[in-house]
């Protein structure tokens, strides 16, 4: 098969958040996708089954998606796609919105917040899908949505939480012991320092 096809594909970013055991999750994704139109609206969204988000989710049933904007700021892109909520508070740093079911957000950078509850789930190997029914929804901003494209011209790579992405690349790479950080290349520069948190190479362990 030709992977290369598969790089023609370009996605939205989403913040996907829960709150689970009194404390906030959140990672960044690109698999949303809505699936029905009827009211409710219902979406589909896959998580990696390693996700701490995930987990809360799968204990809270509850889901705020906001759509990231293109002018939004790196250090919200930073702090939700590389780092890892077992580790961290990653809403700390922000000011953090919660809506009617409990579930934190945030308006900077955004575009539009969804609140959803899950209605089923599958069991799809590295990850699972979701089937999600729109419970609430509200505009933030005119910005349009950033899509993995147009972080990537930023010269940074894909947020490794975002799943289609981390399903279709092949298992390279260096992850950062510190902060969660992944390197996407076969090899690691001796010099290399994590973007995210300054760690150096003796840091990261072979995926």
């Amino acid at each position: 098969m030709n992977r290369a096809i598969l790089d023609q594909f370009d996605y939205g970013l989403y913040l996907a958040s829960t709150c689970a055991d009194n404390k906030f999750y959140g990672c960044i994704v690109n698999s949303l996708s809505q699936v029905t139109s009827a009211s409710p609206e219902k979406f589909s969204l896959a998580l990696n089954q390693s996700s701490a988000t995930k987990k809360a989710l799968d204990k809270s049933g509850i889901l705020s998606i906001t759509l990231i904007g293109a002018s939004c700021p790196d250090t919200i892109l930073n702090e939700f796609g590389y780092k890892s909520g077992r580790a961290i508070d990653k809403f700390s740093k922000f000011d953090t919105q919660t809506d009617a079911q409990g579930c934190p957000y945030l308006k900077e950078g955004m575009v539009a917040r969804i609140s959803f509850r899950v209605v089923d789930h599958l069991d799809a190997g590295t990850h699972t899908l979701y089937l999600l029914e729109v419970v609430d929804a509200e505009s933030l901003s005119s910005d349009a949505v950033m899509t993995v494209r147009q972080w990537n011209a930023r010269g940074n790579e894909a947020p490794s939480t975002a799943p289609v992405f981390r399903t279709l690349d092949k298992k390279i790479g260096w992850k950062c012991t510190v902060c969660g950080y992944i390197y996407p290349k076969e090899e690691l520069p001796e010099d290399y320092r994590c973007p995210i948190c300054r760690a150096p190479a003796s840091k990261f362990e072979k995926l």
